[in-house]
């Protein structure tokens, strides 16, 4: 993922013209390797961090906390904000149909599993959930949340371009 510089839009032109949607995700990283969800809605999918999208009123802790446990089954403790990222997306891009462009603020954050069982959800977006290697992940079809959370724990993948011995 390259480095890019924080960019602000033109707030008078988008007033009523896109939508907000705020988020929570976890960084789960241990000795089993990374911890990721797979999500599927109708003909798109990918691999991606596990946690979702704020309640009204939730603060994103309990927003990241209630969504790993929803869609991985593990019950995580929060140790810190990694860092908040920022996407656009078009009106016609929108997974619920032609509508008003999103911006999707992604607040990231790094957690550890203090219970549960790895269970995949029942009845949502998500189809299945695993642990990764770097090495795998960086082979894995994924969204762009995955590199970024990364970057911000400080976590790069291999890059087969320049490491050799990657498969």
């Amino acid at each position: 993922m390259s480095e890019r510089e924080p960019t602000d839009l033109p707030a008078d032109e988008l007033s009523g013209q896109i939508e907000l949607r705020v988020g929570a995700y976890a960084i789960v990283h241990d000795e089993r390797g990374v911890l990721l969800a797979h999500w599927q809605d109708h003909d798109r999918g990918g691999w991606t961090l596990p946690g979702g999208g704020m309640e009204p009123g939730e603060h994103p802790e309990a927003t990241v906390v209630r969504e790993v446990r929803e869609e991985t089954g593990y019950l995580v403790r929060v140790d810190g904000i990694l860092g908040v990222g920022s996407i656009l997306i078009s009106g016609a891009d929108r997974l619920t149909g032609p509508g008003r462009d999103l911006q999707g603020l992604r607040i990231v954050y790094r957690c550890t599993i203090i219970g549960g069982a790895l269970e995949v959800e029942q009845n949502g977006s998500t189809d299945d959930v695993g642990w990764f290697a770097l090495d795998e992940i960086a082979r894995l079809d994924r969204v762009a949340l995955i590199d970024e959370g990364l970057a911000f724990a400080g976590i790069t993948l291999p890059d087969p371009m320049i490491d050799p011995t990657w498969k």
